[in-house]
């Protein structure tokens, strides 16, 4: 029965040795969504400020900033 116990703790070490790895993939895999979401709000932004609508609204905005008295 010793065979067993040594078999035995072979194994919960190999599980150990998996679960902490396969963590280590979900954080490299959630990185990768992340970035992906952000360059699609980016290019999603990108084309809604370079439309003539919000151009407009966006000088209007700077020029009543700047403007003295």
């Amino acid at each position: 029965m010793r065979w067993a116990r040594t078999a035995r703790a072979s194994l919960q070490a190999r599980l150990r040795t998996l679960r902490r790895t396969a963590e280590a993939g979900m954080a490299t895999a959630e990185y990768a969504i992340a970035t992906l979401a952000a360059a699609g709000f980016a290019g999603l932004l990108l084309v809604i400020l370079r439309s003539a609508e919000v151009r407009g609204f966006l000088l209007g905005i700077i020029r009543q900033a700047l403007q003295v008295g």
